[in-house]
């Protein structure tokens, strides 16, 4: 029943458009009564989002194995691909996911509170395997911010090229920065590249929505 709610409701999301849907309208389509849909999912956002919770506890339980943590960076680098695989595991719906959450601002925040709760689950660990002084709190932050940061670019360059291309070289590639500043073995070798640099340039006093306008103008990104 679970499935049958999200199909329903990425179906509906996709004829109609996310704000257009209602909660009625998803479960009108299931084929189940509105406090099937609430056992489930506790907002529509909720719908969108289905698996970051199953993935959220994977991940809580592979940091709190003993096992393999002789490293605790390479651990959460670790535990971050957890999440990419989540994501893999149906390329498909995760960029129709991708591109219905770019169309909807209060899907964004809601991922950034998804974000959130993964980067915490990091630090929270690397605080857990800190020996040093107490400044290793902020170096817990720091890392775990870090390896969000460097998975996410990677699975968002996926997920812009429509689910192509080998998600996990991208990611490991991605993590090896975070590897090699900040592990205790070196990670797997960074291919320094040249890349493009592109200069914004925009007036004094500008709001900030408009800088990131001009930003995401300048790199051709919706």
């Amino acid at each position: 029943m679970r499935d049958a709610l999200v199909g329903a409701a990425f179906q509906l999301f996709l004829e109609r458009g996310y704000e257009e849907t209602t909660v009625d309208d998803i479960v009108a389509l299931a084929g189940v009564g509105r406090r099937s849909f609430f056992r489930y999912f506790p907002s529509k956002e909720d719908v969108v989002f289905p698996d970051h919770e199953r993935c959220l506890a994977d991940m809580t339980a592979f940091l709190s194995e003993e096992a393999g943590a002789d490293d605790p960076v390479q651990r959460v680098c670790d535990a971050a691909r957890l999440v990419l695989r989540m994501y893999a595991e149906n390329p498909t719906f995760s960029v129709q996911r991708y591109r219905l959450t770019r169309k909807v601002p209060g899907l964004r925040a809601y991922e950034l509170s998804v974000v959130w709760r993964y980067e915490r689950a990091l630090a929270e660990y690397l605080r857990g395997h800190s020996t040093g002084p107490r400044a290793d709190t902020l170096r817990a932050d720091v890392v775990a911010a870090a390896v969000v940061a460097a998975h996410n670019n990677a699975l968002r360059s996926w997920l812009r090229s429509d689910g192509k291309g080998n998600a996990a070289e991208a990611v490991d590639h991605a993590l090896g920065y975070v590897q090699n500043a900040f592990g205790s073995s070196p990670g797997e070798p960074v291919d320094e590249r040249p890349e493009d640099v592109v200069v914004v340039v925009s007036r004094r006093g500008a709001p900030m929505w408009r800088v990131v306008q001009e930003i995401e103008s300048a790199f051709g990104r919706d």
